[in-house]
């Protein structure tokens, strides 16, 4: 288990671990959040604290073996559907707009990513 080293270090409301060992592609595929400086979680035998548990998915899409779970863009998309809807609310601000700019950018080249793969007949394989 791995506490995340976050950007924000002040006034946290929560903590974000990861808990499992690192896939083929180098990157964990599970994380816990959970209430800053109360979780007593340890290796999903207790969930006092826990107010998520992040499944990624693991492994080649649709193919046999692999665990099937949300993407990097799932979570992307509802942060900008968030920011999109403070920006149209009473807490439009600066910083927001700056945010919401560079969660879409990301999601472009995610999205190239994905379109690049379907060309190369590559998406949903270990291929490169």
């Amino acid at each position: 288990m791995e506490k995340l080293i976050t950007i924000q270090k002040r006034e946290k409301l929560n903590d974000v671990y990861a808990v499992d060992e690192k896939g083929n592609g180098g990157a964990n595929h599970r994380y816990i959040v959970s209430k800053s400086e109360e979780t007593i979680w340890t290796c999903g035998n207790n969930t006092i604290g826990v107010l998520e548990d992040i499944q990624f998915q693991n492994g080649p899409r649709n193919s046999e073996g692999s665990q099937h779970g949300i993407l990097d863009t799932d979570l992307l998309e509802i942060v900008r559907h968030r920011m999109q809807c403070f920006q149209a609310g009473p807490f439009a601000t600066d910083y927001n707009d700056k945010a919401l700019e560079h969660i879409e950018l990301a999601l472009m080249y995610m999205n190239r990513r994905v379109e690049d793969r379907i060309e190369r007949n590559v998406l949903g394989t270990n291929k490169k």
